[in-house]
């Protein structure tokens, strides 16, 4: 599935700028959270954030390593690898995912349902996060 527009938390894009998260050079997650997560705008470290989804079924807490890179001159793009779970033992639900670095800082959310709604996998099925093949984000 694809998720809807990454957002930039307010820190996120300020960090990303002055340079204290760095593309392509540190390690980020990507985490499953529910509808009743405080995920937003004003968000600004993975350990703040509620409601993320249970360590079971498939999903382990604190998500996937994702690998996020550059590419272009005149247009920068920043693209990140695709990132799969398979809800086993019972069904994966969410309603956002999270984009963080390893050490906490967040970078950007995105719903994954545009209704929104909760996405619902469920056992032997695969919730697939793909990135538009225009990338998270592209600057000009």
């Amino acid at each position: 599935m694809s998720a809807s527009v990454w957002t930039f938390t307010d820190e996120g894009r300020k960090r990303l700028l002055d340079g204290t998260l760095r593309i392509g050079v540190d390690s980020f997650k990507m985490a499953l959270f529910l509808s009743t997560s405080n995920i937003g705008p004003s968000s600004t470290t993975y350990a703040g954030l509620t409601n993320e989804h249970a360590n079971a079924n498939g999903y382990t807490t604190g998500g996937q390593a994702v690998t996020l890179s550059l590419s272009g001159t005149t247009t920068v793009m920043v693209d990140s690898t695709d990132v799969t779970w398979t809800a086993s033992g019972g069904s994966i639900v969410a309603r956002y995912a999270v984009i963080y670095e390893v050490s906490g800082n967040v970078l950007a959310y995105a719903l994954l349902d545009s209704t929104p709604a909760d996405v619902t996998v469920t056992s032997g099925n695969n919730l697939p996060i793909v990135i538009n093949a225009s990338g998270l984000f592209t600057l000009a």
